[in-house]
């Protein structure tokens, strides 16, 4: 979306890294790396984005330092594209799915916009701290509650009609990103 947005992928990915980070300073070898994108590209960007006055610039230790623009005119309307954008449920689910084996994943509550025991059911092995540092990172509301199950236990509770998880599983609205355990769990 972003890219179709604003033409260039690097552009994109410049403006996603400096809005999701708008205290922080970056040099332009540290973009190219975190970013994955050629050095000239960068460049480019870079000066096209402060140009128009997203982005300032100073020298600090004989290197070039960039960090955006606050007072830009539609800054806060930038942020919050961006945030929506990368904020998305489909996204958020392909960053869970990197943070460890994870079985089964579903979205409620605050992610389908309604009251619920949590906002998100978690089957399999996650390292904790990575996850929520993941979820600190997303802007909501309120903070995120989350319940991570084992596959067995998940299992063993699906197959005792537990309340929860029934509750969970069979509620239409909730989302089911990932289903590795049981083609007959579904909505």
């Amino acid at each position: 979306m972003l890219k179709q947005l604003f033409t260039s992928k690097a552009r994109a990915k410049l403006l996603t890294i400096f809005l999701l980070n708008p205290d922080q300073e970056f040099f332009i070898r540290e973009l190219t790396r975190e970013l994955d994108e050629q050095i000239n590209s960068i460049r480019r960007e870079l000066d096209n984005l402060k140009k128009i006055g997203l982005l300032r610039s100073r020298v600090r230790n004989r290197k070039k330092y960039y960090h955006v623009n606050k007072n830009f005119i539609i800054f806060g309307e930038l942020r919050s594209i961006i945030i929506k954008s990368v904020n998305t449920k489909e996204n958020i689910i392909k960053k869970i799915a990197k943070l460890g084996k994870i079985d089964f994943l579903l979205l409620s509550g605050l992610f389908v916009d309604k009251e619920a025991p949590v906002d998100m059911l978690i089957v399999g092995d996650v390292e904790r701290e990575k996850l929520q540092n993941f979820l600190d990172s997303i802007e909501s509301k309120r903070p995120i509650k989350y319940s991570i199950l084992t596959r067995d236990d998940f299992l063993y509770r699906v197959k005792c009609n537990d309340k929860f998880t029934k509750d969970l599983i069979k509620d239409a609205e909730n989302i089911i990103g990932i289903n590795k355990v049981d083609h007959k769990i579904s909505s």
